[in-house]
């Protein structure tokens, strides 16, 4: 199976490295836009997602600890 793909992916190699630069161009920016941004996406969900998580391990510590638990930016 691994040797289909590969002699796929070096023919697909071979046609594109054949295609005028113009076409290469425009062929690779509507592969790797699309893949780029979503994953791009993907990173950043996956941030937001641990970072929320540190968020509230840390307001869950200080409620135990006796603190006060309300917004950690707030002075009294």
């Amino acid at each position: 199976m691994f040797d289909g793909v590969a002699r796929w992916w070096d023919g697909a190699e071979l046609w594109l490295a054949q295609q005028w630069f113009p076409v290469q161009f425009v062929l690779v920016i509507a592969v790797l836009l699309p893949l780029c941004a979503g994953l791009a996406w993907v990173i950043h969900r996956g941030v937001d997602g641990v970072a929320d998580l540190l968020v509230r391990s840390r307001r869950g510590d200080r409620t135990a600890a006796g603190g006060e638990g309300g917004d950690p930016g707030a002075r009294s």
